[in-house]
């Protein structure tokens, strides 16, 4: 009994991680929960924390706020990777976003994979507020 159990949890957690890729693949932007360590490596060694944290406004928008605002848009990941490598102003207010143009266009790319996963799954509830 207990070999069909783990049976079962092995085949669950299979259909799980298929389903991830999946999405991923057909997407190109990882599902929520989905690792894109490449993306976040990139970032813990770049100065995007300098302006911008995982929750809550800095200078820029949090990375979840990123997330939630362009995770519907197709065209996300090369829009938001040239903004890194060249900079902008005027998406999130006065203050402009400086350029980056050390960073590579591929790299740039999986820095803004990682952000866009950080999305909350489409039917998700938002978290209640604290008073």
């Amino acid at each position: 009994m207990k070999k069909v159990v783990n049976c079962f949890k092995t085949a669950a957690l299979a259909a799980v991680l298929l389903a991830s890729s999946a999405a991923y693949a057909t997407t190109g932007v990882p599902v929520q929960g989905s690792a894109n360590l490449k993306g976040k490596a990139l970032m813990d060694k770049s100065d995007c924390n300098a302006c911008h944290q995982m929750e809550v406004k800095v200078v820029g928008p949090s990375f979840k706020d990123i997330a939630k605002k362009y995770s519907a848009d197709k065209t996300a990941v090369n829009k938001l990777s040239d903004k890194i490598i060249k900079g902008g102003a005027g998406s999130w207010g006065d203050i402009p976003m400086a350029p980056h143009p050390q960073v590579s266009k591929a790299d740039a790319s999986e820095m803004v994979k990682y952000i866009l996963s950080l999305a909350p799954a489409s039917g998700a509830k938002p978290a209640a507020k604290k008073s």
